[in-house]
């Protein structure tokens, strides 16, 4: 009998045990709501007339609203993404250059739902010049430099794999009057953008082979030509096998015809050396030779 009634009770325990495990947890996450209305706003920093892709800084100011979202997740177009949960946030591009870019935002709801949006942007973000050769260039807002006629090699021509005027490198105030008289100022704005303004007194030299690209004829000679318009430069680093043993390893383009204090038909120039009253250049003229000048501050 006591057998019997303990083979019972285990039965019922056993029962249960089963029935209880068997119970499924129930859980509820409310209704389903997709974002909606989802909207995309981009301000891009100092888009002006002059400026139609920013002002070089890559800020971004990025807005996005929907009804029901709980956050956002935006990918930015450059690699990087990020949980915004306000739907605003100030990004900085950092690519050199004007590039363009896909916005990319996906409005998170209930239950995961999401409701996606995107939108194209340029931008133009400038080159990060190190802040030594920012400062020895405009002595921070403005500097005016001219030819350094009393220093060998002022004016020179080498091979284009060298990075020394090892053909021919001027003596002191050898050249043609046009070519000293010069005066090129550089000028920084509050973003670090270099401007530079050339004084030629109505004349600048230019080696013979480059003549014709400056609309001319005839061999190394003065030319008359109206170079005053201030250009802005576009710095980068230097692509030419350089080392830090001989350069800078920064460079720039001269937009235009690319004249400095004599024009070679090149508009790329890098930057040797520089200190706060000596400048070093080299660029590869349009005969495939690289070019060499040294200015001074004036």
């Amino acid at each position: 009998m006591f057998k019997n009634i303990t083979t019972l009770s285990a039965f019922f325990v056993a029962t249960v045990l089963l029935i209880t495990g068997c119970t499924k947890t129930e859980y509820n996450f409310g209704a389903i709501k997709a974002p909606t209305g989802l909207t995309l706003n981009t301000v891009i920093a100092g888009v002006d007339a002059s400026n139609p892709n920013g002002n070089g800084t890559g800020n971004v100011a990025i807005t996005v609203a929907a009804t029901n979202a709980i956050t956002y997740n935006i990918d930015f177009g450059d690699g990087k993404t990020q949980v915004v949960p306000t739907g605003k946030i100030n990004y900085r591009y950092t690519t050199p250059g004007t590039n363009e870019f896909t916005i990319v935002v996906n409005a998170i709801g209930t239950g995961g739902s999401i409701s996606t949006i995107s939108k194209k942007i340029t931008v133009f973000v400038a080159f990060e010049i190190p802040t030594a050769i920012v400062t020895a260039l405009t002595g921070g807002t403005s500097k005016t430099w001219v030819t350094d006629k009393g220093a060998v090699g002022h004016f020179g021509v080498g091979p284009a794999n060298e990075f020394a005027p090892i053909w021919y490198a001027a003596t002191p105030d050898s050249r043609e009057a046009c070519a000293y008289d010069d005066e090129i100022s550089f000028s920084k704005d509050a973003n670090n953008n270099i401007t530079m303004t050339i004084d030629n007194k109505g004349q600048s030299f230019a080696i013979g082979a480059a003549s014709a690209f400056y609309g001319f004829s005839g061999g190394d000679a003065c030319f008359a030509m109206s170079i005053a318009a201030p250009r802005k430069l576009s710095f980068m680093d230097a692509s030419t096998g350089s080392t830090a043993a001989n350069s800078t390893r920064i460079a720039f383009t001269v937009p235009g015809n690319g004249i400095i204090n004599f024009g070679t038909g090149g508009t790329s120039y890098e930057i040797l050396a520089i200190s706060a009253t000596e400048l070093s250049l080299r660029n590869i003229g349009i005969d495939g030779n690289s070019w060499y000048q040294k200015l001074k501050v004036k």
